[in-house]
């Protein structure tokens, strides 16, 4: 997944308690925070290996050899971010495929859904798409046991499509000014699409909903719940600047 921009106050984090202060063996001891994560783990670890996918295809709509190499190069990445996670899931003694297979309808509907038809769109889509993902999923990570939070993070880590995206949309934008108005409303459907998708996710399985509203770990309430997306949603926007995109 790719994220250049994190949400402000993602360094002002508060310091860890409760679960966020123990190793996985100690919080694992609580059956439903472990189901939690292992769903957690599967979703991340299906994003990482639809990322590697959609990475491939649109490597085939590049214009020039050195941008099919670009995107070559971040799918390889992105690969080896589904390597950590299914590795993690056997170590625990879960079934990767297992661990993956309740998030593969809604992230497959996602995709469909938001199909780029040219290039450019698939740009944003990896930058501003994926970017919202990972910023929930960071969100998520600050709540989560020292080892899972440091994997969660570890592979949320820009593949380097964020410099990518802006540079090539930016002249795109220079060279046709037309373009962007195209391309910012595509903007604003992923937006609504990825934190619909998000949503759906977490109220699909009963451990992650719970987890995050604090029935097991150290969880949002529902204040927080609004907060949280209200970061998100100021990290999108600073990211459509960034693209030279209206929010």
């Amino acid at each position: 997944m790719t994220s250049s921009d994190k949400p402000e106050n993602a360094s002002a984090a508060p310091v860890p308690t409760g679960v966020a202060a123990q190793d996985w063996a100690q919080a694992a001891a609580e059956p439903h925070y472990r189901a939690a994560v292992v769903d957690l783990l599967g979703a991340l670890a299906y994003g990482e290996l639809a990322a590697f996918e959609r990475l491939a295809e649109d490597a085939k709509l590049a214009p020039t050899l050195g941008d099919k190499a670009e995107l070559a190069k971040m799918a390889s990445a992105e690969f080896h971010h589904f390597e950590r996670l299914r590795d993690r899931l056997t170590e625990i003694g879960e079934d990767p495929t297992g661990a993956m297979d309740p998030f593969v309808a809604a992230l497959d509907g996602f995709h469909r859904q938001t199909a780029p038809s040219d290039w450019l769109e698939g740009l944003v889509k990896a930058y501003v798409g994926d970017s919202i993902a990972s910023d929930f999923y960071r969100e998520v990570a600050a709540r989560l046991d020292i080892d899972t939070r440091e994997l969660v993070l570890a592979v949320l880590d820009d593949t380097g499509h964020a410099e990518f995206a802006v540079e090539k949309v930016r002249a795109a934008i220079d060279a046709d000014p037309r373009v962007g108005g195209r391309l910012a409303l595509w903007a604003r459907r992923l937006m609504g699409e990825a934190l619909s998708q998000s949503q759906r996710v977490v109220a699909d399985r009963d451990a992650l909903s719970t987890m995050l509203v604090g029935g097991v770990a150290d969880g949002f309430d529902l204040a927080e719940v609004g907060r949280m997306f209200t970061r998100i949603t100021e990290a999108h926007t600073k990211r459509m600047a960034a693209l030279g995109l209206a929010a």
